[in-house]
């Protein structure tokens, strides 16, 4: 099938950022054949959709998420210890296949309204998330979770390795679903542990590995105590290496920055969960000055409530200009730039997707421009990064495919995946409250 779009105010996301008005694009199959702009070539039996002045632009990357979380979304906001008193109580007794599924769906959908065509999930289950996201035609880097509190799929590291090993067999040659290991955290994990999925990773080249890294004040005493920071405790086992996508890395020194750099890993930032967790700002302009690639992420839906990169471009780049004490960190321009390309380059995917370039992927998204609130246009990045909204996505195509056409999704069923969460959500409503009365009791 051959694609054409014309018409558009194209953004290929190419490391220069060119802006090409009238641009077009031509599709082939499920990569990108050629693009311009000015008048479109005519082909003949193309399908030719006039964009009408609407944005082009690569399908957006969230490298660091946990979907299913989605069912915890809102919960307990204003509780100072949801965590032990709700969340991990829940986890335990409600974690599931089938509640995975039920989260992975709902998050799916949110995600290709959004315009987020990749995502890197670690989580539990990380068989069914990829069923999922296969089903949903999105594509996905999934991270089967190690970690020693008690997770709900594994009783030991030596059963999680053998999930991970599962879902490799499965997944390792799919074309849109990239299977990897998502050690929890440093301090989770330890050092033994740490040193296992180094070797892991040495045997697996070019599989992802997916890790919390320098997120909180209790893992960086228990670097501490050991006369290391969390980065070199990571160092120190090996696994800081290319290929680890570190999610938010929010207490690192300069030493730190430079390690990380020399190593080759990338960030997953996590502005909005981070800031409403009160954690801090993390260094990401020291961090890409540095070289270290940086995209954009969300968290979990529990942590930072939505899933589309919109939601997380303003605290994205007004945290850093907070910190720098100026307007001039972080510009629009390099914020789309972590959304798309850079995004890409942290997942060790720039190859083939992240960009509109021939050769690469059919992954891209249209932005309706006909919101008042996003005129006028004096710079279309600004425009993207302080004005538009997951809504204003119109079109969703991934690998060729359409997944949402006129805000219209067609690879996954709303009705059916809002009716699975909220029953789910039923569930742990009343266990909530049994949870309540319980401590109310004492």
């Amino acid at each position: 099938m051959t694609i054409v779009f014309t018409n558009a105010l194209l953004l290929p996301c190419t490391p220069d950022m060119p802006v090409l008005d009238r641009g077009w694009l031509r599709v082939e199959g499920d990569r990108i054949a050629a693009l311009g702009s000015g008048a479109a070539p005519d082909v003949p039996g193309a399908e030719v959709v006039d964009l009408a002045g609407d944005v082009l632009m690569p399908g957006m990357v969230n490298p660091h998420s946990h979907l299913a979380m989605s069912l915890f979304r809102g919960l307990g906001e204003d509780v100072d210890d949801r965590l032990y008193r709700y969340i991990l109580p829940l986890e335990r007794e409600f974690v599931s296949p089938a509640m995975v599924r039920a989260g992975t769906a709902l998050s799916a959908l949110e995600l290709i309204q959004g315009g987020v065509t990749t995502v890197a999930d670690m989580y539990y289950f990380e068989t069914v998330v990829a069923e999922v996201l296969d089903a949903a035609g999105l594509r996905g880097v999934v991270g089967q979770t190690l970690a020693d509190f008690d997770p709900p799929d594994h009783r030991d590291f030596d059963e999680g390795f053998a999930r991970v090993d599962d879902l490799v067999d499965r997944y390792r040659d799919h074309p849109r679903i990239t299977p990897g290991i998502a050690p929890h955290a440093p301090y989770s994990t330890g050092r033994v542990v740490m040193e296992r999925v180094a070797d892991w990773a040495a045997a697996h080249p070019g599989l992802p590995v997916q890790m919390h890294l320098a997120e909180t004040g209790p893992e960086t005493d228990w670097a501490a105590a050991q006369g290391l920071t969390p980065v070199q405790a990571v160092a120190q086992a090996g696994l800081l290496r290319a290929g680890l996508v570190a999610a938010h890395c929010l207490n690192v020194s300069p030493r730190d920055i430079a390690l990380m750099a020399a190593a080759g890993v990338g960030v997953a930032h996590n502005a909005r969960s981070n800031g409403k967790a009160g954690r801090g700002i993390a260094p990401v302009v020291a961090m890409r000055a540095a070289g270290i690639p940086v995209g954009i992420a969300t968290d979990g839906p529990m942590s930072g409530n939505t899933l589309d990169l919109f939601a997380q471009f303003g605290p994205v780049s007004m945290f850093q200009k907070i910190a720098g004490g100026s307007r001039r960190p972080m510009a629009a321009v390099d914020v789309i730039a972590m959304a798309t390309l850079e995004g890409a380059r942290v997942l060790g995917m720039a190859d083939h997707v992240g960009s509109l370039e021939p050769g690469k992927q059919a992954d891209l998204i249209r932005i309706s421009m006909a919101a008042p609130r996003l005129h006028p246009v004096y710079d279309i990045f600004a425009t993207l990064v302080f004005s538009a909204m997951a809504p204003d996505v119109a079109d969703v195509m991934v690998a060729g495919r359409w997944l949402m056409r006129g805000r219209q999704v067609l690879s996954v069923e709303p009705a059916r995946a809002l009716a699975d969460a909220a029953q789910v959500a039923g569930r742990f409503r009343g266990r909530m409250a049994e949870i309540d009365r319980a401590l109310r009791g004492r």
